[in-house]
């Protein structure tokens, strides 16, 4: 199958964020970024059905500036084929321009599926994937934990409360990863040596009108300060009338 895996970059989420001066963006100074967690299982997910068949294209697809290249090559050591850098210097918030900027690159391309991670872990937002695929008038099935391609037909199963539902769909189709697909794998060595010599094209970004912003960001206010209502036995009336008529819990 001809495969294409689109991926974020994205500052990794255990370090400690600041707001930047406009209050609108994080303060880049001194980040690391990373490949979105779902995204990397979406790359998984994709070699894993390639090397079931036994043949295959992955091609990993990336929009953002210029240290997008050094994550594509850590996907090509992951074991794709080739890569796409769709340069901007900035990667808006607005999920439609993102989307149209990636189906404009997508929907001649051949691909039997397009995957995307379930979301961004800079934004959660999921709605990228959907996005493209109703620009490129293809079928979606999102969070997909589950899935199985033959005979130009998909299955997959997407977990939802209390049971898992199970979707058939035809080729080609979009299709959002969740976790159950297996854990990304750990480039090797040689991996990541071959990486150096697969093609990693670049071209502009073919953005759409931005129309939704982030207008402020504000940082969670301190949590209270806790309180002591007492020690041992003697205290659990106490606690039980707050948590009854202060906190509302029980």
């Amino acid at each position: 199958m001809k495969i294409a895996v689109c991926i974020k970059r994205v500052p990794d989420t255990e370090m400690r964020f600041t707001i930047a001066a406009d209050a609108k963006s994080i303060d880049a100074s001194g980040l690391k970024y990373e490949i979105s967690t779902f995204d990397e299982y979406a790359v998984e997910a994709a070699l894993r059905l390639n090397e079931a068949a036994g043949v295959g294209e992955v091609t990993v697809v990336g929009l953002g500036p210029a240290g997008l290249g050094e994550l594509l090559r850590r996907a090509l050591s992951m074991g794709a084929d080739k890569a796409v850098h769709l340069t901007a210097d900035d990667v808006p918030f607005d999920g439609m321009a993102i989307a149209q900027a990636l189906a404009a690159e997508l929907k001649d391309g051949g691909y039997d599926l397009v995957l995307f991670g379930r979301n961004a872990t800079d934004t959660g937002n999921g709605t990228v994937g959907p996005m493209t695929a109703h620009l490129m008038g293809v079928p979606c099935v999102t969070a997909v934990t589950h899935l199985e391609v033959a005979d130009g037909r998909g299955t997959a199963h997407r977990e939802v409360e209390g049971a898992t539902e199970t979707v058939t769909f035809p080729l080609p189709a979009v299709l959002s990863v969740d976790e159950g697909l297996g854990r990304p794998r750990i480039p090797s060595l040689k991996g990541i040596m071959a990486a150096k010599k697969k093609p990693l094209e670049e071209k502009p970004a073919q953005l759409g009108p931005v129309r939704l912003v982030v207008d402020k960001l504000v940082p969670p206010p301190e949590r209270a300060a806790g309180r002591i209502v007492g020690e041992g036995a003697d205290a659990v009336p106490a606690l039980v009338d707050l948590l009854r008529n202060e906190a509302k819990v029980l």
